[in-house]
């Protein structure tokens, strides 16, 4: 796949790239498969914190309430009973339940082939030739952004190759704008934004990380 190489105003150069058709044509889109690893990321972030007390972990009810027989009450060995107000609870959410869902390296890779395939064929995957911001403020950004973005809601994922100052401190303040490593890429990210915008000097970083352990 070979598409034309922009400037950051969104003007097209002379200059021309191809895309790698292991990564941005792929032969089949898995939706099923996206769906599975977007889930098991989102599984593997929770923090569980909500945690309640079963009837051995609550405080009193040593003693048998009243004796088992001759009384004309139900028979019950403990105040702290689940079907006692103030006892434990029955199947409550504990604090060390396991969320964590193993995904494959090969898996997780094909997932973030597809939504980049996905993206390429839409016509969302644009390639810049330099991002400059002077200053780092956000008023530089957001004149870039009017020569991309189709309306203030299109989101935006920038990807680069190194770490830039200056383009995380001035995108920081924008809800619609996020910069990805070209060597860390979040199958999340992806599906949030609208439109990729990746910096010529990041397409070879991709394939380096991605397709080094193809097999």
């Amino acid at each position: 796949m070979k598409v034309k190489i922009y400037n950051q105003t969104g003007q097209e150069t002379q200059e021309s790239v191809e895309l790698s058709d292991k990564i941005f044509s792929i032969e089949k889109v898995k939706p099923e498969l996206v769906h599975f690893v977007a889930n098991a990321l989102l599984s593997n972030r929770r923090n569980p914190v909500a945690s309640t007390k079963t009837r051995g972990e609550v405080r009193g009810g040593g003693k048998k309430p009243w004796k088992q027989k001759g009384t004309g009450r139900a028979r019950h060995g403990s105040i702290r009973s689940p079907l006692w107000r103030g006892g434990g609870v029955t199947f409550g959410p504990r604090s060390n339940r396991n969320f964590v869902i193993k995904v494959n390296k090969k898996v997780r890779r094909l997932g973030i082939f597809s939504v980049l395939t996905d993206r390429a064929r839409e016509g969302k995957v644009s390639v810049l030739d330099k991002f400059i911001l002077e200053q780092g403020k956000t008023k530089e950004l957001l004149a870039i952004i009017k020569a991309w973005g189709e309306g203030k809601s299109e989101k935006l994922l920038i990807v680069v190759s190194k770490k830039e100052t200056n383009l995380l401190r001035a995108s920081k303040n924008l809800h619609n704008v996020r910069v990805a490593l070209a060597n860390n890429f979040n199958l999340l990210e992806l599906l949030w934004a609208d439109r990729l915008l990746i910096l010529k000097d990041a397409l070879p970083v991709i394939e380096k990380t991605y397709l080094r352990t193809q097999v």
